[in-house]
């Protein structure tokens, strides 16, 4: 069985240009979510989506990702936690 696992980033990111490589790790890793807690979250999970899409010719360039205004860090890792997509997958937090 393959395990994917689930993120939850926590912002603010030190610096936006390691939000690309963390992406293209997520892809390699079969992540299966990333959902993004912390003031601006709605903007980065927009930025994480184009970076999944491309230049949308590689159907297997697929992430959920879900972004998580006004909750904590608690709140969104209780989510990432009980997403339905390998729900006993390991959920981290990760920072950048």
């Amino acid at each position: 069985m393959i395990v994917e696992p689930k993120f939850v980033l926590a912002l603010p990111i030190s610096d936006e240009a390691t939000l690309a490589a963390f992406v293209e790790q997520c892809i390699t890793r079969n992540v299966s979510l990333i959902a993004v807690q912390g003031e601006g979250c709605e903007r980065i999970e927009d930025e994480i989506d184009r970076l999944i899409v491309g230049d949308g010719t590689d159907d297997a360039r697929f992430i959920t990702t879900s972004s998580h205004p006004g909750e904590t860090l608690e709140e969104a890792l209780e989510f990432a936690m009980a997403w339905w997509v390998n729900a006993d997958g390991p959920t981290e937090v990760v920072r950048l």
